[in-house]
C-alpha cells in the first residue's frame, strides 16, 4: 500500500450534481437510477452542500413511513437546500488517502467532495471508494 497516494487516484469523478432549489423527488430519482447514495450540491461552480440517501429518509421518517403517495408528495414539496448538509468539508485532489480516511473516521462522514485548486468540484470520495482501494491492495 502506498503511504502518500493521493485521493485523486481513487475518487469517483463524472459526478451527478444537484442545485439547492431542485426537489428531493429529483434527487430520489437520481439515487434510484444511478445506484448512488451521495450527491454534491452546487451553486454555479461552488460546492454548497451534500445530500445523501439518509437525508431523504430523514425527511419522511415518522410521517409517511410506507405510504408511497405521501412520500412522493413530501419529496416533491421539499427542496434540496432544506435537507442537505450545508457547507461540507472538502479536500483537494492532492490530499492523501490516509488523510481522507482519518477525516471520515473522525467526523463520521461517509463522503467528502474533492475540489481542484480553483475550488471547482472534481470528484467525490466515499467510504466505498476507500474499501475498494483496500481490497485492491490486499
Amino acid at each position: 500500500m502506498k503511504k502518500r497516494e493521493s485521493i485523486g487516484h481513487i475518487m469517483s469523478a463524472g459526478l451527478f450534481t444537484v442545485h439547492p432549489k431542485q426537489t428531493l423527488w429529483e434527487v430520489k430519482e437520481i439515487f434510484e437510477q444511478q445506484q448512488i447514495r451521495h450527491i454534491p450540491v452546487v451553486s454555479g461552480k461552488d460546492v454548497v452542500g451534500i445530500v445523501s440517501l439518509t437525508d431523504l429518509m430523514r425527511v419522511t421518517y415518522g410521517i409517511a413511513k410506507e405510504d408511497l403517495a405521501q412520500n412522493q408528495a413530501i419529496y416533491q414539496s421539499v427542496n434540496v437546500e432544506q435537507a442537505m448538509t450545508p457547507n461540507p468539508e472538502v479536500v483537494s485532489e492532492e490530499t492523501t488517502i490516509r488523510e481522507v480516511a482519518e477525516l471520515l473516521v473522525e467526523k463520521g462522514f461517509h463522503a467528502v467532495p474533492v475540489v481542484g485548486e480553483d475550488g471547482n468540484l472534481k470528484g467525490l470520495v466515499t467510504t466505498t471508494d476507500l474499501i475498494r482501494y483496500l481490497i485492491e491492495q490486499y
